[in-house]
Order: structure tokens, then C-alpha cells, then sequence
């Protein structure tokens, strides 16, 4: 399988299935495509018609684009490696968390850009911003919670876990406050092996966008 993706250090939809697939140990080629460069529409209309990454080419040539749909698929087609969580109410529960990932937050992501490497504490912190992240808290929290910890739903980290790396990614650059439990999940995510991958790679990118990066 192919996964054609945006640069690391920007590209929050990219991280998800990338992150997923690395978790459960499937082996797939990553295609980079710069973003915002002239080229970058054009190719990666080669792999995926919405012109957009990310987007899963698999062994027999479909192209699965739009990342909760890419996720339903590994589901589907790796049933062993649990990507939605076994049991029944806590699956559609994962599914509602990360539909509200998928389709919300717009503030979030207006005013607190992914940048890896940047550092920008306090930058972005609009009332909109703010009431994006109190309820990305809250939905953290209530998870941990009602089903133990430390990830969103047990012990293992699933698809809705890599919903929201990105929002971890997020936080760390923007450092907005935080419950103590938020805080705690955040430190759990960013040692997950395949989240510390994908921030590693990113830091070492040459590909840098002026506009995203003029205080990184």
C-alpha cells in the first residue's frame, strides 16, 4: 500500500492514518508531496481525485481518500489490530468522538496552525479557540474517565487516539491551559512510538512555508 501525504510538520490530516498504520505494524510506502508549492495539486491529483492528502492507495490500486474513511478501511481490512475499540457502545462512542474531530474545531484550526517545530505559547488563544479547546478537554477527560486510561479508550491506542495526535501536536506548540488530565493523555500520546516517529521526521524537514514558519 501507498499513503500519499502532506509535509510532516503541517499536515495534521496526514499524521492520523500514518500514525494508525505505524501503530499497528502494517507496511506501506509514504509518498511526500510538498504543500503549497505549484506543483503540489497536480500531483497529488495523481493518487487521489479530492486533490488533497491524505490518501491510501491499496495493494490492488483503489485510492481511499478522506481520513476517517482510509480508517474505516484498515478497520475493515485489518480486523486483528482493533483500530476501532472491540466493544460495541465504545466503538460507536470512538466513531462520534472522531466524526467530531473530523468535522469540527474550526477555530482550532484557523488560529493554531500544526507546526512541529515551531514554539508560539499564548499565540492564537481566541474565545472561539478557547471554547474549541475546553470542549476537546472535556472530551478527553470524560474518555479517560469512564474508560481508564491512559489512552481514550483503555490501554490501547486506537483510531480515535490518532484522531486527535494532531490536537496533541497542537497543544504542545501553543501550550493553551489544560486539565491535569488533558495534560496527562497529551504526555502518553507524545511517547507512543509511532507519534515520536512522526515528530522526529518532521523536525528534520528542509521543506519550510514562509507563511507558517516566520517564528518557528
Amino acid at each position: 500500500m501507498k499513503l500519499i501525504i502532506g509535509d510532516k510538520n503541517y499536515s495534521s490530516w496526514s499524521m492520523r492514518p500514518w500514525v494508525m498504520l505505524k501503530q499497528m505494524g502494517i507496511a506501506f510506502e509514504e509518498v511526500i508531496v510538498p504543500l503549497r508549492e505549484p506543483d503540489t495539486t497536480a500531483r497529488i491529483l495523481e493518487h487521489s481525485p479530492s486533490g488533497k492528502v491524505p490518501c491510501l492507495v491499496t495493494d490492488d490500486g483503489q485510492s481511499i481518500w478522506e481520513t476517517l474513511a482510509i480508517l474505516e478501511t484498515l478497520a475493515e481490512r485489518f480486523p486483528q489490530h482493533h483500530v476501532w475499540p472491540s466493544d460495541p457502545a465504545a466503538r460507536a462512542h470512538a466513531r462520534a468522538i472522531s466524526s467530531e474531530m473530523h468535522a469540527g474545531f474550526a477555530e482550532l484550526r484557523t488560529n493554531m496552525s500544526m507546526n512541529v517545530r515551531a514554539q508560539r505559547a499564548g499565540k492564537g488563544a481566541t474565545p472561539g479557540t478557547l471554547a474549541d479547546i475546553a470542549r476537546i478537554d472535556a472530551i478527553w477527560s470524560e474518555c479517560l474517565t469512564r474508560y481508564g486510561g491512559p489512552f481514550l479508550f483503555g490501554a490501547t491506542f486506537c483510531a480515535a487516539d490518532a484522531m486527535y495526535a494532531p490536537v496533541v501536536s497542537r497543544f504542545i506548540t501553543y501550550a493553551p491551559p489544560l486539565s491535569e488530565a488533558a495534560r496527562a493523555y497529551m504526555k502518553h500520546v507524545s511517547a507512543v512510538p509511532a507519534v515520536r516517529e512522526w515528530f522526529d521526521d518532521a523536525r528534520r524537514e528542509t521543506h519550510r512555508l514562509a507563511e507558517l514558519d516566520d517564528d518557528a
